[in-house]
Parts: structure tokens; sequence; C-alpha cells
């Protein structure tokens, strides 16, 4: 008796089919899915930007840089960590091109995308951590919807099983990239038994990490990272699992898979952030023109439908200025900006004595040449010079 007589009659069906051709152009089942959870993560982003004062379509500014980022980065992981497949006996080195049939770590997509995120950032404006907080519960909804793309080229799935939601595999054409091979009666072969659904695991994992993050994110107000922390926590844990449950080629140390050790290094480094930072939720006021017009009310009683004929397009803000929740909920409902909180050196040089811009002015020590306006204005000057300033910083 062999496990295949022990498979039961029910089982999750394989695509034979991952790349259908309109016209002379390819359309490829992976890419449609990468394409779909990037998507979604801008969505998501998006809207978890603009709840924390962001200027509406910045997410598609940041999105520029990171995408293409994550995306060279994904495959660069890919490949220096499976180096045989491109550069060893027998192997394609212009293969290592080909990301259309799959071959993506996301390990170089995070690291990649967040260089991306980065660049972006700084030309925004942004504090980093924002940014990273308001992605942290769309990137797993993109993975999530990334796994299909593998469900089509029937890859990534674990060992033999016996379990009613076991997996049929299709035995893939090497030389017809996207499809399976087919028997004399022209029916797809299978490979025998069935199979553990790794990538189906890891996506329905995903959709917990997203659920997890939301709740904690409204819950405890997380800010400063912590809420990319605690999704790449959530992440690498299930990875761990999974990726021992996989039978596909990988290079291992130790004997035990390269992914395993880095998901768990990972974890390891998400766990001391969370721990270590603290700090409440930053949220930013835009500065410059956009600093006069707070986001408007969601009462659709006081829409002003006169301004659809007229449409404008909102200038956009220099910067931000980084404040409390309470700042900005004032912001919001009165649209003052909050004044800069003074410091030390504001008010105080380092030999203690008081600054040029508080000590009291001797009317008898002014040139006679300078009116009292322009005297007044140069002091105007100098401390709105310690007044509001873009939030160019990484967080």
């Amino acid at each position: 008796m062999t496990l295949a007589s022990l498979s039961p009659q029910a089982a999750l069906p394989s695509p034979s089919t991952a790349v259908w051709q309109l016209g002379p152009v390819p359309i490829r089942a992976y890419a449609l899915c990468i394409i779909a959870g990037i998507v979604l993560a801008c969505w998501v982003t998006e809207r978890r930007l603009r709840q924390r004062g962001v200027a509406p379509g910045a997410t598609l500014d940041i999105a520029v840089w990171a995408v293409p980022a994550g995306i060279i980065g994904a495959r660069i992981y890919h490949v220096v960590t499976s180096p045989e497949k491109y550069f060893g006996a027998g192997g394609d080195p212009m293969k290592a091109f080909a990301i259309w049939e799959g071959g993506l770590g996301i390990w170089g997509a995070v690291a990649g995308g967040a260089v991306g995120a980065w660049i972006a950032a700084r030309q925004l404006g942004i504090p980093l951590s924002v940014v990273a907080d308001a992605l942290a519960p769309g990137l797993p909804l993109a993975q999530a919807v990334g796994r299909i793309g593998n469900w089509f080229n029937n890859e990534l799935f674990g060992g033999r099983t016996t379990l009613p939601w076991g997996l049929e595999i299709h035995r893939m054409d090497p030389d017809n990239p996207g499809h399976a091979l087919r028997d004399d009666a022209g029916q797809p072969i299978l490979e025998p038994g069935l199979y553990q659904p790794t990538f189906l695991y890891e996506a329905l994992w995903n959709l917990g990490v997203v659920a997890l993050v939301l709740v904690l994110d409204r819950r405890f107000k997380l800010g400063r990272g912590r809420a990319f922390a605690l999704y790449v926590m959530g992440y690498t844990a299930g990875r761990f699992w999974i990726e021992l449950m996989r039978t596909d080629e990988a290079n291992q140390i130790l004997g035990v898979r390269l992914n395993v050790w880095t998901a768990a290094l990972v974890f390891l480094g998400a766990l001391i952030y969370f721990v270590r930072v603290r700090g409440p939720r930053d949220y930013l006021i835009p500065l410059g023109a956009a600093a006069t017009t707070p986001p408007p009310a969601s009462d659709l009683s006081q829409v002003d439908l006169s301004e659809r004929e007229t449409p404008t397009r909102a200038a956009a803000p220099e910067g931000y200025r980084v404040v409390s929740e309470e700042q900005y909920a004032a912001w919001q409902d009165t649209g003052v900006v909050p004044p800069e909180p003074a410091t030390d050196e504001d008010t105080r040089p380092d030999d203690g004595e008081p600054s040029e811009a508080v000590a009291p002015v001797d009317p008898g020590s002014r040139d006679d040449d300078e009116p009292a306006e322009q005297a007044s204005a140069s002091r105007t000057d100098r401390a709105d010079a310690t007044g509001a300033r873009p939030a160019d910083r990484d967080s």
C-alpha cells in the first residue's frame, strides 16, 4: 500500500496553465497577482496615511520609488540565495532576469522597498516610521494575494499528505513555462499523490497578520515603527513553521533551510525593536499653502456642490510638522497650526546669557537710521527661524 493509495478523493486542484496569450502579449497569472497585491497595499496605505495627516496622493509618490526597488531587491535575494539555477552547471544566467517565471524573496523585497520608501519619504518630508506603520497591514495583504500566483505556477508546496485539503500538483513543462506537460491523450500530467498547500497556509496566515496589526494598532495606537515591527514578528513567526514544511530545493545551513534561519533572526530583531522603542503615534500637519486647509469633515450635508463645477488641485505641502494626536485634532477643528514648542536652545545660548531673540532692546543703542518697524520685523524674522520646519527627518 502506498501513500498515493491512501489519498482521499477530495483534493485541491491546481491550474494547468499560468500563462495566456493576448495576441503576441503573454498574460501571466503570477504577475497579475503581484500587481493586484501592490494595488491593495497602496490603497490601505493611502487610507492610513490620510488618517495621520498626510496629503492625498503621497502613497503613489512613495510607490514610484518603493515598488521597483522592492522588486529588484526581491529578485536579487532570490538569485543570491539560489545561485545554482542560474550560475551552476547547466544554469542560464539570463534566467536571473525572468521574474515572471517566479522567484522573488520577501526579505529582499522588504529591504529594497524600505530603501525606496526612505528616499521618497525624505523628498516628501514624511518620517519613515509613519510610512512604515501605515504600510504595516497592507504588506501582508499584498503577500497573501501574491501567494495565489504560486498556486498558478504549481510551486512552493510541501511534502506528501493524505489530508482532505491535499493539493494536486501538475508536472510543468520546462520548455514551455507556465504550462503543464500533457500525455498522449492531451491531458495534463499530475505528480503522484497529494501535497501540503504551504502557499495557502502562508496566505491564510498573512490574512491573520493583517487582522492582528489592525486590531492591536487600533487598541494601543502604535507609533514610531512599532506597527511595522508587529507585522514583521507576525509574518516571520508563520514563515518559520511553514518553511519547515516545504520540500522545494533550497540552500541549507547546518541542515536547516536558509529561510528558516532568516525568519528566526528577523523575528528576533523586530521583537527587540518592538520592546525597546516607545512613544506615542505621530501625526503630521502640512506646511506651506496646504497648512491653511485642514482635511474636510465627512458630513455630506456640508459639501459645497458648486466646488465640483470648478475643481482645483490642492497645493502640495512644502513639508510636514510632527504633532501629537491632540494637536492634530485641534488643527482639524480650527485650522490653526499649533506653535512649535520652545526649547532651551531657542531662548538661551550655551554661556547662559539671554539670547538676542529675547534680550531687551535699548532704544538709544539702535541706529537712528533704522526705523522701529524694521527693527521689529528683524526680531520677528529671527523668531520665525525657530518656528515651523519640515519634518524631513528619519524615524
